[in-house]
Parts: structure tokens; C-alpha cells; sequence
């Protein structure tokens, strides 16, 4: 069995007499492995290992995240692995589970991509809460603490224990968010919308978090190079696009009732070019010159896996949303991004399939933008999110005191 890495050492050490903590290092640093070792040490008779169903339940021929446990020997316990989309959706095993813990005599819960419990309202993140009230340990792991803003923290430091925050969600949010609420009438009635403008009080957010937080950066010897490539919709693509914008996105009505109407819109423009032919004519080029062997294609609709299966059948087509987490796949080194998303989260997380400890090629991401404004659009908010990750990974608390 190979040696832990420094990093995974230091966390053991920083960790080795707590009961809750975090591992908010970067995708692919080995955050499993030295979780096990965490578990391992403690006098747990039960662990429950909560990650996505993909995870669990990899592609045929991939190793997903009890794979990974097994190839490290095991936890020498009895170990669950349960999916968030489970615990949610099936009151049965939801119960089985409850059960489990409840009469257990020492339980280590882990959850694994803890992003999956940021939203509080969540019944997921609601019953994983309950559960993790019973058991005596608890570990949340995440190489993208963060997908939206910094209100992600509050669910999963409440997970840890209330006791660390001290405070409630709406006292999180005014201590540590600079935002506008805007209120507008239309018609008979008042609608009312919130802009996060910045934060504040990112320093004491840190000094509180810092002793129940862990992060390294990712030092492999493999590189990164990125490739933008420009295609054309089609006329057809281009005139469907166009009505759909003037039909839905410049109603104010629809824009004031309901605060996500522009994502589901955009989604729907972005659906309709997904599949325009310009697109395959630069994925054929990109593979003339690629060991197609090594290659995955990453996509967001269903339409674009159906069409992408049909066009390349010895290449594996990816979900951004379903296989973006806790898969080992560095026999891959080159990514295709088919189709865009707005959740910087899933784009950090599913590079860090193939860039990840293990990785000995140079690993190549070709990105396709369409002559759009909606794809400028999703292009800077992603590089938006990234600067706020990098700046709360990069920013630690030891560095904010140096210059306090």
C-alpha cells in the first residue's frame, strides 16, 4: 500500500482529536484515503458514507467512491454508502438508516461533496441534519466548498455542529453578505428581489471556521491546458433562439414573479442549439488529433447525450450534472465541454476527474462557445464564482491575520 501524502498527514493531525471537521481541499488531493484514516482511529462501530448516486453507482468500468474505499483495505467496520437523492426520496431507507444509527453504539458520518447540503431548505440537507444528531462523529469533504456564494457555508458548518457558527441562517447572511433588496409593483402586486452586492466580515468568518477546516492545494507533476473553440448556430438555431428571448426574457411579468425564471429560461435557449451541427465539425477536428482512447465528452441535455452516443460511440459521454463528483478516472486526460452550465461547482469538480493525484499525462479541456450572448454570459459568471473559490481557498484565515 502506497505511503499518505504530507497533506493527507497534516489533516490527520490537525484532526486527530475532534470529532467534526472539514476537508475543503482541492479536487483529486486524496481527500478519501485520509478520511479513512480519520475513521479508523476512532472508536466508531458504524460509518455511514453519504455521497452522489454516480458515486456510488459509477459508469460500467469506472471506480467510484466504495471502489476507492475497498482498493485502501476497508474501514474494518460496518460501512453504509448512501446516496443524499436516496435519504430524500425513500422514507423506507430513510427509516432503515435512522434505525441503524439510532441503535448503533458509536456512528462516524461522513458526507462526501457536502455541496449537496448547502441548501437548508433541502429536505435532504434536512434529514442528513437529523441523523447526523445521533452520531458521535462527523466529516463533510468538498474540493468546491463553495458554487454560488459564500451562503453555501452556513449548511454545512450546521451539519458539523450549531455550536460553531452560533448563529442562525438570517444572522449569517447580515453578518456576512453586503446585499440590495429591490421591491417593484406590477399590476395589483409587489414583487421583491435580492442582489448579493459583497461581503463583509470575511475575516471573522474565517477565525471561526479555520479550527474545524482543512485545505491543501493539489501538487502533481501532470499540467493543465485549456483550448476555446467557436462554433456558429445555424440560421434555424439562431431564429428559434432569438423569438425565445423576446418572448420570455423581456416579459417583466415573468422575470418579477419567480427568482430562477431566468436560469430555467436560459437553459431552454441553450437546449435549443445544444445539438447545432457546427458543433460536431470541431469535435470530429479536436479528435483527429487525439488518442480518442482518452478522451470524455461532458453534457448538460439529454438531447446531446442521445445525438453525442449515436456519433461516437467509443467515447463516453458524460452528465455534468451526474458525473461530475467522487469519480477516479485518471486513464482520461482530455475533456470535451459540450454544453455549459451555470454552476461553477460541477465545471471545478468534473476537471478534477482526470487532474487528480495519479495523473501522469498533460490533461487538455477543450471548451465550446457558441456566438451567443447567453454564452458570454455563462463564461463570466463561471469566472466570477471561480475568483470567489480561489479567494476563500487562497485568502486563509492565518494570512487575513498577518495583516490585521
Amino acid at each position: 500500500m502506497l505511503p499518505l501524502l504530507n497533506n493527507q498527514l497534516s489533516k490527520i493531525d490537525k484532526f486527530k482529536n475532534l470529532k467534526v471537521g472539514a476537508d475543503f481541499g482541492e479536487p483529486g488531493t486524496g481527500k478519501t484515503r485520509s478520511t479513512m484514516e480519520l475513521v479508523k482511529a476512532t472508536k466508531a462501530t458504524l460509518c455511514i458514507w453519504i455521497a452522489p448516486f454516480r458515486s456510488i453507482n459509477p459508469p460500467s468500468g469506472m471506480n467510484g467512491i466504495q471502489q476507492e474505499v475497498e482498493k485502501w483495505g476497508g474501514l474494518g467496520i460496518e460501512t453504509i454508502f448512501i446516496a443524499p437523492e436516496t435519504i430524500s426520496m425513500s422514507d423506507r431507507q430513510y427509516l432503515q438508516l435512522f434505525n441503524k444509527i439510532r441503535t448503533a453504539w458509536c456512528t462516524f458520518m461522513v458526507v462526501d461533496e457536502s455541496l449537496k447540503i448547502k441548501n437548508s431548505e433541502a429536505k435532504r440537507t434536512n434529514r442528513i441534519i437529523d441523523l447526523s444528531k445521533m452520531c458521535e462523529y462527523k466529516f463533510i469533504l468538498n474540493g468546491t466548498a463553495l458554487s454560488k456564494s459564500l451562503l453555501d457555508i452556513w449548511a454545512q458548518m450546521q451539519f458539523l455542529s450549531p455550536l460553531i457558527l452560533r448563529m442562525s441562517q438570517a444572522e449569517y447572511k447580515n453578518t456576512i453578505c453586503e446585499y440590495t433588496t429591490v421591491k417593484k409593483r406590477i399590476g395589483y402586486k409587489w414583487y421583491t428581489k435580492e442582489f448579493i452586492t459583497g461581503y463583509h466580515n470575511v475575516d471573522y468568518l474565517f477565525s471561526i471556521i479555520e479550527p474545524y477546516v482543512f485545505d491543501c492545494k493539489l501538487e502533481i507533476e501532470a499540467k493543465k491546458q485549456y483550448f476555446d473553440y467557436s462554433y456558429i448556430l445555424s440560421e434555424e438555431h439562431k431564429e428559434e433562439y432569438q423569438k425565445l428571448k423576446e418572448k420570455y426574457l423581456d416579459d417583466e411579468m415573468l422575470q418579477w414573479k419567480n427568482n430562477n425564471i431566468f436560469l430555467e429560461l436560459t437553459q431552454k435557449m441553450q437546449h435549443l442549439y445544444c445539438c447545432t451541427e457546427d458543433k460536431f465539425t470541431i469535435v470530429d477536428e479536436i479528435l483527429k488529433h487525439c488518442d480518442r482512447s482518452k478522451v470524455l465528452i461532458y453534457r448538460f441535455y439529454i438531447e446531446s447525450d442521445i445525438e453525442l452516443k449515436k456519433r461516437y460511440p467509443d467515447i463516453p459521454i458524460m452528465s455534468i450534472q451526474s458525473d461530475s463528483y467522487s469519480l477516479n478516472l485518471q486513464q482520461y486526460n482530455i475533456i470535451i465541454q459540450w454544453d455549459k452550465t451555470w454552476d461553477y461547482a460541477l465545471v471545478d469538480q468534473y476537471e478534477h476527474r482526470i487532474y487528480r493525484v495519479g495523473q501522469e499525462h498533460i490533461c487538455k479541456f477543450y471548451k465550446l462557445n457558441g456566438n451567443t450572448n447567453l454564452d458570454d454570459l455563462m463564461n463570466t459568471n463561471n469566472e466570477t464564482k471561480g475568483k470567489l473559490l480561489r479567494y476563500f481557498k487562497e485568502k486563509g484565515y492565518k494570512e487575513i491575520m498577518k495583516k490585521l
